[in-house]
């Protein structure tokens, strides 16, 4: 598959730029290396990039990013928006054929839908990613706070309702990568040392959930649960709300009971498939 994404990138980057040699000689890997570099210079806190700032990111010669992001704009790998550049749609478009991601949104969706109309808050699906989490779902409710999370976007897990439901039963070298990395106190309520975190983690072990109380934004509670499918906790839900209006016993049996029920209708889906 690599060796496919190597061909296809340089292929499509190489005819359309007249100045470039024949395909056949042009180093595949060498160009897919740089466009990676590019592409991972985008983040959540830097949507939109100006060439000079894609330059110093990346350390790529200036000559070699002007060149290469017209390249990746005519394949729809970037779009241009004045000055600054930000993704394209053609990579949405490919990350939507992520099979496991789209069976497990697909799976998921009728519940989450549930879970929102019944409690009126915010409902996030997300994934493992590390010492963070990749929201692949989101659901904003009506009596719910406006949150910065979006799909696509990633958090640190140790801050997260969603994150420690799923780093609770990740290998202890994830843990130990957590704490190597630092837990910023990102609130006054952030936990920030690993006696408090194995706690925490220990705690959604015993009782399948996670909850987060204004440790990354005042004002804000999460209760989330694993969804448990090939034998791992490879997903989760959460509800975020007010602190003051949330009805903390009611919403943490219900989001218990749908992380069951998604991990039950993906795994009778995967059998089905199989």
């Amino acid at each position: 598959r690599i060796h496919l994404l190597e061909a296809t990138v340089s292929t499509t980057l190489v005819s359309s730029d007249s100045s470039f040699v024949a395909p056949q000689a042009i180093d595949s890997g060498f160009v897919l290396e740089r466009v990676l570099r590019i592409l991972g210079a985008f983040t959540n806190d830097r949507i939109r990039l100006k060439v000079p700032e894609i330059v110093e990111i990346t350390g790529l010669p200036r000559a070699t990013i002007y060149r290469l992001t017209a390249q990746m704009e005519a394949a729809g790998l970037l779009e241009r928006d004045g000055a600054a550049m930000s993704l394209g749609l053609r990579l949405f478009e490919i990350g939507q054929l992520v099979p496991s991601i789209s069976q497990l949104r697909s799976c998921a969706q009728p519940y989450l839908e549930d879970l929102r109309e019944e409690t009126q808050n915010t409902v996030h699906l997300a994934i493992p990613a590390g010492i963070e989490v990749i929201y692949v779902g989101k659901l904003a409710g009506h009596a719910g706070p406006t949150l910065s999370t979006r799909v696509g976007g990633r958090m640190p897990a140790y801050c997260t309702g969603i994150g420690k439901a799923l780093l609770a039963y990740q290998p202890d070298s994830v843990v130990r990568d957590v704490i190597t990395a630092g837990m910023r106190r990102r609130t006054p309520y952030s936990i920030c040392t690993p006696g408090h975190l194995f706690r925490e983690l220990a705690r959604v072990r015993a009782t399948g959930l996670a909850y987060e109380r204004e440790e990354s934004q005042i004002g804000v509670i999460c209760v989330a649960a694993p969804i448990i499918f090939d034998n791992a906790a490879n997903a989760a839900i959460s509800i975020s709300g007010w602190t003051s209006r949330f009805e903390i016993k009611r919403i943490s049996a219900a989001v218990k009971a749908t992380a069951k029920a998604i991990s039950e209708k993906v795994r009778i889906t995967q059998y089905i498939e199989y």
